[in-house]
């Protein structure tokens, strides 16, 4: 038996009428999110520096949108581009199945890919769905074992759920498409390693791209391995090892429930690792609940999962991107100001001094007793002496908002207006919203990509007006 094949089979039965509403209400959910955070990472300097070195030679030109700009490109650059910019703020979403960020993952590719295929609103839908699927069910047959050794997911995994995207939105027979998923697993890469670094956005950027460009050269009739997941040099052995996966959960449970749903898509309220943010609540608890100041804290105890204390145990910070995996530094702003915003994380805010007293006093340490499945990563707690030896304590169990704790949708849409607005002219923020709320009813993706990048026209011609006027 063949995985691929067998996995091939089940994306390619995929189709958009089968879709329960919910599915549909949480991939549109998701695009919004996704869109949100692309735009308010698109000043960043690492994926900027990312397009300068694909268009290195002085290639130009494309049908597709840089998002956050109006500059366009070739599909596999754009899906690379856009999915290093989504990841850039790491305020993109997360999946507990899949140990990492699946949007960043599948969309970037699906919207660049539709964009050249002028896909309808229903097929990136449906590409997304299928993605979102396939994606988590080889992280099942390979959690957590997979997560723990030091493989960064949203890459090494999400390739998968790209690859399936595209294949759907190609119209590939299951022969192609399990050969796309072979030829996949050959481009998947991305080591934890190099959080808190640019390289960690680029792992999405270069697993959407690679994903399409699996699906692309499986098209065109490019061969690989039927057996690239089970054989004894495939992706199961090399990367996890003997007796470190279990290679039946890939083809477990189709569908039944819906990935997309359960247990879904975990939204963040922070722009920094999802990781930190079960002690960020905690502490703002127990700083509204008790009115605290700084000034009466002696001592902050910081207890999350080894697993997340792992990538998030860094007591100094060295740069802005470093204080994003910094649960320290992320838990000393949230007692200070109530919240963690993008200004926390701009400029030399981690050397701010105030920070950097309460950063003396913070201690982290693992829980006693480790929760063992996947869906307890993200528990936290805070404990908080005060001078007058009184102790308060927070626990969270699940702080990112998906379907079973849905965040208001005045939360969601306000966090996406504050993305938008880094990016986009004001007067442009509610038709992009309504339109990606009904992204559905949309004919051509391009009616979506076009707006995002009138916008921004629209935002650089006033600058350049405001200029000359000076």
């Amino acid at each position: 038996m063949s995985i691929a094949l067998e996995l091939a089979k089940r994306i390619t039965s995929m189709k958009y009428d089968d879709l329960p509403a919910e599915a549909i209400k949480w991939a549109k959910i998701s695009f919004v999110d996704t869109i949100a955070c692309a735009l308010a990472g698109a000043d960043e300097k690492g994926p900027r520096i990312a397009e300068k070195a694909l268009s290195f030679g002085g290639k130009t030109g494309g049908n597709c949108v840089i998002w956050g700009t109006n500059r366009r490109t070739v599909p596999l650059d754009a899906a690379s581009i856009n999915g290093t910019t989504v990841h850039a703020l790491d305020y993109d979403d997360c999946s507990n199945s899949l140990a990492g960020h699946p949007s960043a993952a599948l969309l970037p590719a699906s919207i660049a890919l539709g964009e050249e295929l002028k896909a309808s609103g229903r097929d990136i839908i449906l590409a997304y769905v299928t993605g979102f699927e396939a994606q988590s069910k080889v992280a099942h047959a390979v959690h957590l074992h997979h997560y723990e050794k030091g493989w960064h997911p949203t890459s090494t995994i999400g390739i998968f759920g790209a690859t399936a995207a595209c294949a759907r939105l190609l119209k590939l027979d299951a022969e192609q498409t399990a050969t796309a998923l072979a030829i996949a697993c050959s481009l998947s890469s991305g080591v934890k390693a190099n959080f808190g670094t640019m390289t960690k956005p680029l792992h999405a950027g270069e697993c959407t791209r690679n994903g399409m460009y699996a699906a692309l050269l499986a098209k065109e009739g490019f061969t690989a391995c039927p057996d690239a997941f089970e054989h004894k040099h495939g992706f199961f052995e090399v990367f996890n090892g003997a007796g470190n996966y279990n290679a039946a959960n890939a083809l477990a449970t189709w569908c039944d429930p819906y990935e997309v749903l359960a247990p879904g898509v975990g939204l963040k309220q922070y722009p920094c690792c999802g990781s930190t943010h079960s002690a960020i609540d905690a502490m703002i608890s127990v700083r509204d609940q008790h009115k605290l100041r700084p000034d009466q804290v002696v001592k902050i105890e910081s207890i999350t999962h080894d697993r997340a204390l792992a990538h998030t145990d860094r007591p100094f910070p060295r740069s802005t991107l470093d204080a994003k995996f910094s649960v320290q530094y992320c838990v000393a702003r949230a007692l200070m100001h109530g919240d963690v915003t993008f200004e926390h994380f701009e400029g030399k805010a981690y050397n701010d001094p105030e920070v950097q007293k309460l950063l003396k006093i913070i201690e982290t340490r693992p829980f006693a007793h480790q929760p063992k499945g996947m869906y307890e990563h993200f528990h936290g707690e805070v404990t908080v002496t005060m001078k007058d030896g009184q102790r308060l304590s927070a626990r969270v169990e699940q702080p990112l908002r998906g379907p079973k704790n849905s965040a208001p949708p005045d939360r969601l849409e306000s966090k996406f207006r504050d993305c938008a607005a880094k990016a986009l002219v004001p007067g442009s923020i509610q038709e992009l919203y309504d339109t990606l709320q009904s992204v559905e009813t949309v004919k051509d993706i391009r009616e979506v990509t076009n707006l995002m990048a009138e916008s921004v026209k629209s935002r650089q011609s006033s600058k350049a007006k405001a200029v000359s006027m000076a």
